[in-house]
């Protein structure tokens, strides 16, 4: 004799319930592997291709994509110390690159440094140093203009020449400036897992 299950056009309980752990364990077995394989190596963390296409509003000021030396340390007060951008390996006399759309605002010296900085919408401001300026304040720039060349001597910064990339946003009605991690504008975050829902 046949079972009523087998002519029943609905799946029965336990053929639904093996369906979700085959699921599961498809979806377990995807983060595995994906993990393993940033492990070993065969992918680093933080690099994709040089030659991959970018998307969105920012782009990396320097190319092919550099490695970051130093990350972003946002202190707990603007006054006191932390490390207020990144530095990223680069070669002296390299071309650097506007992170997105925006008008030059200063190009000069602070402190002895050259420095560029670009306000781009919203009232974020981009800063790049030790930068010697091709730029002119005042000048309209999109993502990838070169706005100058990379010198050597960035101080704290392993690499022969480090670019320290910065970026800060004027927030509430008292104009407050409130650093930002600059690789957030790239969506360089750390990817985190979340459990499963069964």
């Amino acid at each position: 004799m046949l079972d009523r299950e087998q002519y029943s056009s609905k799946p029965s309980r336990s053929r639904r319930a093996a369906r979700r752990v085959r699921a599961t364990l498809g979806r377990v077995l995807g983060v595995v592997c994906l993990v393993a394989i940033v492990l070993s190596g065969a992918v680093p963390a933080d690099a994709a291709p040089a030659d991959a296409a970018e998307s969105g509003a920012f782009g990396w000021p320097l190319r092919p994509r550099p490695a970051v030396e130093r990350r972003f340390d946002k202190p707990e007060r603007n006054w006191l110390p932390g490390h207020r951008g990144v530095d990223l390996a680069g070669v002296a006399g390299q071309s650097v690159l506007a992170a997105g759309e925006g008008i030059v605002v200063f190009a000069g010296k602070v402190a002895g440094k050259p420095v560029v900085s670009v306000d781009h919408p919203g009232g974020l401001r981009t800063t790049y140093e030790p930068v010697e300026a091709k730029v002119e304040v005042g000048s309209r720039v999109s993502r990838g203009t070169p706005i100058g060349t990379l010198l050597a001597g960035h101080e704290g910064c392993p690499a022969a020449a480090c670019l320290h990339w910065g970026a800060r946003r004027e927030t509430g009605a008292h104009n407050r400036r409130e650093y930002v991690d600059p690789l957030g504008l790239l969506h360089e975050v750390p990817v985190r897992l979340k459990p499963l829902e069964t």
